[in-house]
């Protein structure tokens, strides 16, 4: 085999493979051996890692004779997509965690692994060592998944729980988990959502069968989320989460394959009865909700060097064990080609906190603006005198684009001084 990239989780590859040797070899029926290891320097001191089996001509290594199959752990777009068609084209198969690349631009490489008859698997460019991939794309296949709900992101659950536990502003408890490691120097990926909507282009591709790319995904990240968005949260006895929502919508007509999918991560409000309230720190989770198996939840470790390897590492082994057998894993089918609908038309749930004039007739004509709108009112709260009035409204279920022209009508009403918090509701029903 071949190693692209020799970084953390590479490292971490190459000392698996080394130290469980024995028994992956037994596991294969044949040893797994690294024939080289593509870097970017030579020069770099890497421990434990013999340097006769490093190069910097990755294109070299990829089409090699003695390659049988190709572990990408570079990450980005290039040179991964180019080494990894290259290493296909060749007759090589491949194993990747790479989610920028699947999210953006899965369907060439699904497409290059189906002509050349590779495998390519991916279980480690989502949740990390958590076990989701594999059974959407093979023990769920026969069945009809209509939800994918969960918590992706290791670094936006640790600074969401440290905000929610111990009254931490997002500032200082984004500095604590770049301490701890859980965040990177720069935290935009992680905290502006675009590593969970990665991810969540992926989930949604293998449940629905359908085309997602990554500019698909609606995105809000938690930069925005306030003190004042935890708060009241907890007076509702929820918690806030960055939570990645793949679901089926209904056709009306009842057609089971339904009018097209809704994908979208942003933060939002969960009850803290919900499971997924009680994922802690770094830690992700995923539900899955399908026709015949009903709710499945999967939890663990999301991100990190070993709990990644961990995952690469089974790919290694089924892969290489369908090459002992002359077989190839599935093959992605996006057959369905739903629509991914336009996050206006997604129907939740707002809660909307207002900072408002304490005087007679402000609650009905706030409740003029959600009935002008057509948007109903599940609960309304009036809480403080003078200048600390406040309402509190949480809605019932409506479509988003609604619910938004009316968070922006009461923005422009004079009775309010200020629309202090607004945020999604999720996890009801």
């Amino acid at each position: 085999m071949a190693l692209l990239g020799c970084g953390v989780v590479g490292s971490e590859v190459v000392r698996l493979l080394r130290e469980q040797a024995d028994d992956l070899a037994a596991r294969v029926g044949a040893p797994l051996e690294v024939a080289g290891i593509a870097v970017r320097r030579l020069d770099r001191v890497r421990e434990g890692i013999d340097p006769e089996l490093l190069t910097t001509d990755a294109l070299a290594l990829v089409t090699r004779d003695d390659v049988d199959l190709v572990v990408e752990v570079i990450g980005g777009i290039e040179p991964a997509r180019t080494l990894m068609l290259a290493a296909m084209k060749a007759g090589k198969s491949v194993i990747t965690a790479n989610k920028a690349l699947l999210a953006e631009d899965g369907g060439t490489l699904f497409a290059a692994a189906r002509e050349f008859g590779a495998d390519l698997y991916y279980e480690a460019s989502v949740a990390g060592a958590i076990p989701l991939l594999r059974p959407l794309r093979e023990s769920l296949v026969g069945d009809h998944v209509h939800r994918v709900l969960g918590i992706v992101n290791g670094t936006t659950n640790y600074i969401l729980d440290q905000m929610d536990t111990v009254g931490a502003g997002f500032n200082e408890a984004l500095e604590e988990a770049q301490a701890l490691g859980y965040a990177e120097a720069d935290p935009t990926a992680d905290v502006e959502g675009f590593d969970a909507a990665a991810k969540a282009a992926i989930l949604a591709q293998l449940a629905f069968h359908t085309p997602v790319t990554a500019a698909d995904v609606h995105r809000e990240g938690i930069t925005e989320v306030t003190a004042a968005d935890v708060a009241g949260a907890k007076e509702m006895d929820c918690v806030v989460k960055l939570l990645a929502i793949c679901e089926r919508v209904p056709a009306e007509d009842g057609r089971n394959g339904g009018r097209g999918v809704s994908v979208r991560v942003y933060p939002a409000m969960i009850p803290r009865a919900h499971p997924l309230a009680s994922v802690r720190e770094a830690y992700n989770a995923v539900f899955v909700e399908a026709q015949s198996a009903g709710s499945l939840m999967f939890y663990g470790a999301g991100a990190g060097g070993a709990p990644t390897a961990s995952a690469i590492l089974g790919d290694l082994v089924a892969v290489a064990r369908n090459l002992m057998a002359g077989s190839r894993g599935p093959v992605e089918v996006t057959y369905a080609k739903l629509p991914v609908l336009p996050m206006g038309e997604t129907v939740t749930r707002y809660y909307v906190q207002l900072d408002v004039a304490d005087r007679s007739g402000v609650l009905a004509t706030v409740a003029e603006e959600f009935a002008r709108h057509e948007v109903s009112i599940k609960a309304v709260r009036q809480e403080g005198m003078g200048d600390e009035a406040q309402l509190v409204v949480v809605t019932h279920r409506a479509p988003d684009a609604a619910l938004s022209a009316t968070v922006e009508r009461l923005r422009k009403l004079d009775i309010v001084r200020e629309v202090a918090s607004v945020m999604r509701v999720e996890g009801e029903q």
